[in-house]
């Protein structure tokens, strides 16, 4: 199974402010359901708290350290390592972590492909970061690069990237 990352990040690798995404952005909105329909999404308790509800026709993993958390709709899990676990016994082929920062974090070991959305704007308030400095070679690849004029629902122009970690020689 391959672990992917999904997120958009701004000039400054911001990703988030006040706990929500701080532009709208509706070409990267269709490329998000585009590419996640159908497989597992995996995500930290505070962004299945912003989204509100499971994404339609996707199985929807919350990671909590909350013994108790209910989340309706998803599978709660007890940390990163049980949300992989969950989705491969599942027989997925690509899980999607989708934020936040922390969850980026403690998967980053894992992660074999990253689809960036590359916000063309810097963003005063944000308070969530996820620096995307190590996107390089020889350990990254970026397989493709578009980029996307503000379109009707964009804010800003934008540049969408695919990157693979290339595999370690044995």
């Amino acid at each position: 199974m391959r672990v992917s990352f999904i997120l958009a990040a701004d000039e400054d690798d911001a990703i988030g402010a006040g706990g929500d995404i701080p532009w709208r952005m509706r070409s990267d909105l269709r490329r998000f359901k585009r590419l996640t329909m159908g497989h597992h999404l995996l995500m930290g308790r505070k962004t299945w708290e912003s989204l509100g509800k499971p994404l339609p026709g996707r199985v929807t993993l919350v990671v909590t350290r909350q013994a108790e958390y209910r989340a309706p709709g998803a599978v709660v899990c007890s940390s990163p390592e049980e949300g992989v676990a969950t989705a491969r016994r599942a027989g997925e082929r690509e899980l999607f972590v989708i934020g936040g920062a922390q969850m980026y974090a403690a998967l980053l070991p894992l992660v074999e492909r990253i689809y960036l959305s590359r916000i063309h704007t810097r963003t005063p308030a944000a308070d969530t970061f996820f620096p995307l400095d190590f996107l390089s070679p020889p350990e990254w690849v970026c397989r493709s690069r578009e980029e996307v004029p503000a379109g009707e629902g964009d804010e800003y122009r934008h540049t969408f990237e695919v990157w693979e970690r290339k595999p370690q020689n044995p």
